[in-house]
């Protein structure tokens, strides 16, 4: 039986980007509500066998990762597997939190306590329901802004619950404190690049053939 991949994100504009670059994939965006999220993968995985995967952006916790590096963690086999299709990908470890980790600090905290390099909002939750379901699991994301960056407050309200992007929350901040503006644009353009390095990222495992291989490859090392 053939790998069947559900990819779990956060905004709708990730599945867009991922869908772009491997057509007719499976991908459920979590906008951020979490209780919701699980239940949909939940579902998804009482059809049948598949595997999870994690994906979007992130936040650096690790101060040696650039904008646009590709974070590969999970289980040994698929990991392996993943990592293979994209070279350029770091293999090292993702943490998952209900909130955004948004600044210097609290970033840093995150990293001393967990020792990961990134950060999300999917990760645990779609970790948890792939070993709930038997599910080999793991976690694609790539650097949209990095340990040594602090998020402005109009970036932590710009995510509604169906993962769409909450455009009057995010001008209100800008209008309250428009000192942020600067900040505001350069996160918008780092966003837009890691964007693009998760399409490529899903262009290349989509033509490397990993999820035609079958299911019981990736299982040996769950």
């Amino acid at each position: 039986m053939s790998a069947r991949p559900i990819v779990v994100c956060g905004l709708r504009s990730e599945a867009k980007a991922i869908r772009r670059g491997f057509a007719g994939i499976e991908v459920l965006a979590g906008g951020g509500d979490g209780e919701r999220l699980e239940r949909e993968l939940d579902a998804l995985l009482q059809r049948g066998p598949a595997l999870v995967l994690s994906s979007g952006l992130a936040g650096g916790l690790d101060p040696a990762l650039p904008v646009g590096a590709v974070i590969i963690d999970g289980d040994a086999g698929l990991a392996r597997q993943l990592a293979a299709a994209v070279p350029a990908a770091i293999r090292a470890s993702i943490t998952g939190q209900d909130a955004i980790a948004a600044g210097v600090a609290g970033k840093a905290a995150l990293q001393q306590a967990t020792g990961a390099a990134a950060v999300d909002m999917e990760s645990h939750i779609a970790a948890r329901a792939a070993r709930r379901h038997g599910a080999a699991f793991a976690a694609i994301r790539v650097i949209s802004d990095t340990a040594n960056e602090e998020l402005p407050p109009a970036a932590l309200v710009g995510m509604r619950p169906d993962g769409g992007i909450a455009l009057g929350a995010v001008l209100s901040s800008l209008a309250r404190r428009p000192a942020q503006l600067p900040a505001l644009i350069r996160t918008g353009r780092h966003a837009g690049l890691a964007h693009r390095v998760l399409r490529d990222v899903y262009d290349a495992l989509g033509r490397s053939g990993v999820f035609l291989r079958d299911l019981g490859e990736f299982a040996l090392e769950v």
